[in-house]
């Protein structure tokens, strides 16, 4: 029992301090739409809501929060279209920038949507529209309600290309208990070094 209380409630104060938040997202969102008008685009997705219908083939789903994993995933893309044809690919982003850094680079033969802010029903929203077979996170990208949902439903979640700082390092350590049970619901953590693996194994992550 207190080994479930050390995983549990760590994940509920976060949802609460999610849901207290919710106001300044929302006026942070509308703050940078103010200079970049993007940012006005496709407000339902950064909360699980998709206009389009699912495609009927498996998809394999890459996340790259903005420009520059945009531009670090493309070999990885391009790798995964070409072993495996029968499969779409979906792209999400954060940014509307690296949105538009995978259209350039791919243009429409990836599906390129925003990845929903991490509130459970929009994730849950999110994995049911689109249904991933698998999920890839590039570098540093824990969602922990995202990580949760997709271990709940059996979908391969695998954090690639994976860095983090020793100020990062520091700053997760301070969430100990959240971050080690995120961490362990992953399926496995590709560094990007030595020194990035020993910290996210210090962390709790496994499979590393």
């Amino acid at each position: 029992v207190e080994a479930i209380g050390r995983v549990v409630m760590p994940r509920v104060v976060y949802g609460l301090l999610l849901y207290l938040a919710l106001p300044y997202v929302l006026l942070r969102l509308w703050w940078r739409a103010r200079r970049q008008p993007q940012y006005r685009h496709h407000v339902g997705e950064r909360f699980g809501r998709y206009a389009d219908k699912p495609n009927a083939m498996p998809l394999i789903w890459l996340h790259a929060v903005s420009v520059g994993e945009t531009h670090a995933a493309e070999p990885l893309v391009r790798a995964l279209r070409e072993k495996y044809p029968d499969h779409r690919m979906l792209l999400t982003h954060m940014t509307p920038t690296g949105r538009e850094a995978g259209e350039g680079l791919f243009g429409d033969d990836v599906i390129r949507r925003y990845l929903p802010y991490d509130y459970p029903g929009a994730v849950w929203r999110f994995l049911d529209h689109f249904r991933p077979c698998v999920g890839l996170l590039m570098e540093t990208e824990i969602w922990p309600n995202l990580v949760h949902a997709c271990k709940v439903r059996g979908t391969p979640l695998v954090l690639v290309n994976a860095r983090l700082s020793g100020k990062s390092f520091a700053n997760y350590q301070r969430m100990s208990g959240l971050t080690a049970a995120t961490l362990r619901e992953l399926t496995a953590v590709a560094a990007q070094t030595s020194d990035d693996a020993q910290r996210f194994l210090a962390l709790g992550a496994q499979n590393v």
